[in-house]
């Protein structure tokens, strides 16, 4: 009798708490990130080392929830092939965003479960997210890669992405969707920077700079803490010039 009694109350309390949670929620509008490791979160284990998404709700007023389902070492192909995208897709209300930013791990071809050829698959991949997603009355945005901080012994930022963003772009002219030059615009930060201030942006540490990398670190990929700030901002900025989402924008 006792068993039974505590059952009835946990579901009068999961039932309370769902509804709660469902009022709060209610009238907001959710964006969805998906993506790879710059965007994604990050364990404390790895601060400074910050995705761009796990920053991204500071720069919305309350209206706005963002989900940020973007993970480490994932391509277009195989967030789809592991079922993560399912898990957005069952998500997905009307009315709702979808920000798609593939292509660093697409171009892996030393990884078949990972790789995409820019125009078949990956292309096919970025067409699938943009029908899925307008399917369940939401909004789909393509942004292009952020750039590697690669610059020559001359000092010129040179590309690492190949065709991947020339094919976004397509997709995105092609299906009349927004598109972020996330390419474009973080490589003209990192050219206005320059070669040694750009590195304030990206995980290149000093030995004994932080505690959970005592031996320093050179990564020219990944940002941290400031470096996703200022990615997000530079999408922000983006959003408001092409009046997308402006009302929710702080």
């Amino acid at each position: 009798m006792y068993m039974k009694f505590k059952i009835v109350v946990f579901l009068v309390l999961y039932v309370g708490l769902s509804a709660c949670k469902n009022k709060q929620e209610e009238g907001k509008v959710h964006l969805y990130l998906i993506g790879d490791s710059t965007m994604a979160n990050k364990s404390e284990k790895r601060y400074p080392e910050t995705g761009w998404g796990m920053v991204f709700q500071e720069f919305f007023n309350k209206q706005v929830i963002v989900d940020n389902y973007a993970l480490n070492g994932r391509s277009s192909k195989s967030f789809i092939g592991e079922g993560h995208w399912s898990k957005v897709l069952n998500r997905l209300q009307p009315g709702d965003y979808v920000f798609i930013q593939f292509g660093h791990n697409d171009e892996k071809d030393y990884r078949p479960d990972l790789y995409t050829f820019p125009f078949t698959t990956y292309r096919a991949n970025l067409e699938k997210y943009v029908h899925d997603t307008r399917g369940k009355g939401a909004y789909p945005i393509l942004l292009s890669s952020v750039v590697r901080r690669h610059f020559n012994d001359k000092g010129t930022l040179i590309d690492s992405h190949g065709l991947y963003p020339l094919v976004t772009r397509m997709v995105a002219e092609a299906m009349n969707l927004p598109f972020i030059d996330l390419q474009f615009l973080t490589e003209r930060k990192l050219i206005e920077m320059g070669p040694e201030k750009s590195k304030k942006l990206y995980m290149c540490l000093e030995s004994g700079e932080y505690p959970n990398f005592p031996e320093g670190l050179q990564d020219n990929t990944h940002f941290n803490n400031f470096g996703a700030h200022e990615v997000a901002k530079l999408i922000t900025e983006d959003l408001n010039q092409k009046e997308i989402l402006t009302n929710y924008i702080k």
